[in-house]
């Protein structure tokens, strides 16, 4: 059952006197118990194709529907369905935790004795019970986010959008807000996030789309993705100039026989060459051959499985963990 379907939207922004496509004809397919993420640099479209999706902003072009409604026509059928946990949150600090679950609850139309009953709840899966008298303000990062994780699931939504969930956190925190998105999968919740972390995408995500200023470049399963790329990746970093990496990277390029047949693609990114290969074993004395024969220095040398990273320097040639963060 699709929960979620986005069909080619489209969002524009003035800035600066000039017009910029934040969203270009993106499409999206979300199944009712998923967790869907997506996954790109700064910029590339995520936060604004979720906060259409969430009725935050109004489409421009495309059609939406969330939980059965038209998110254009039917927005008010949406937000009853839907909880939404931002970047920046939506607590109040000078409230208490307690008075803030009580408020959100209220808001969502829901009464006294339920409220309380639904805020009790989450106290205990969230382990918000010896904070929940102090304010927000007092609280670390994780304990924010925990909180503002309560305050989208007052309301028992069926869909959840989650927008950089665990941005800021320390790696423990991260973990156990995993942990809790994980629970509510499996009791059926439908769950898209937005992130930075190929990790996170990686850990948590059923299905995914890799963003690139404002289009969708990839999109399928983690594992679906990185067996796109076949093989292994050797990774070779060296301060050396960068025609002598290049000439690293003709040598490659004319290798001969069976030493051709292991290598299937070579991008030069700053100071690394990553070398896709069939057999890292067989092939990194090769390479390992080549550049002692040039005398150049190297660094660095791993060899790895691919990753969504390679996923992301394949499509754009780029690391996307060097681009930043939207």
């Amino acid at each position: 059952m699709i929960v979620i379907e986005a069909i080619h939207l489209k969002k524009t922004f003035r800035h600066r006197n000039r017009i910029v496509e934040a969203v270009k004809d993106v499409s999206l397919d979300i199944s009712k118990g998923e967790i869907f993420a997506l996954l790109g640099p700064n910029g590339a479209g995520k936060t604004t194709t979720m906060r259409m999706l969430s009725t935050l902003i109004p489409i421009d072009e495309g059609q939406a529907y969330v939980a059965g409604y038209n998110v254009k026509t039917q927005s008010n059928m949406v937000r009853k369905h839907i909880g939404y946990v931002g970047q920046l949150g939506g607590s109040d600090p000078n409230a208490t935790g307690w008075e803030n679950l009580i408020l959100a609850g209220r808001l969502y139309g829901l009464d006294r004795d339920t409220v309380k009953t639904e805020a009790k709840k989450l106290m205990d899966i969230l382990e918000l019970n010896e904070i929940i008298d102090r304010m927000p303000k007092t609280y670390s990062q994780g304990q924010k986010r925990r909180l503002e994780l309560a305050l989208g699931l007052i309301h028992r939504p069926d869909v959840l959008f989650l927008d950089e969930p665990t941005t800021g956190l320390d790696p423990d925190s991260r973990y156990n807000i995993w942990g809790y998105v994980e629970k509510l999968r499996a009791e059926g919740m439908t769950i898209l996030l937005t992130t930075h972390y190929l990790e996170e995408a990686d850990e948590l995500a059923n299905n995914l789309a890799i963003m690139d200023h404002g289009e969708i470049i990839a999109k399928g399963s983690p594992q679906e993705l990185k067996n796109q790329i076949s093989g292994d990746v050797i990774m070779v970093r060296s301060k050396c100039q960068r025609d002598q990496l290049e000439n690293i990277l003709s040598l490659i390029n004319i290798l001969e026989n069976k030493d051709k047949a292991l290598i299937r693609e070579c991008l030069i990114k700053g100071e690394t060459i990553y070398i896709y290969v069939d057999q890292g074993s067989a092939a990194l004395p090769i390479i390992l051959d080549i550049f002692k024969k040039q005398e150049i220095n190297i660094d660095d040398i791993s060899l790895s499985q691919p990753s969504l990273d390679d996923v992301f320097l394949k499509q754009t040639g780029r690391r996307l963990q060097d681009t930043g963060k939207e």
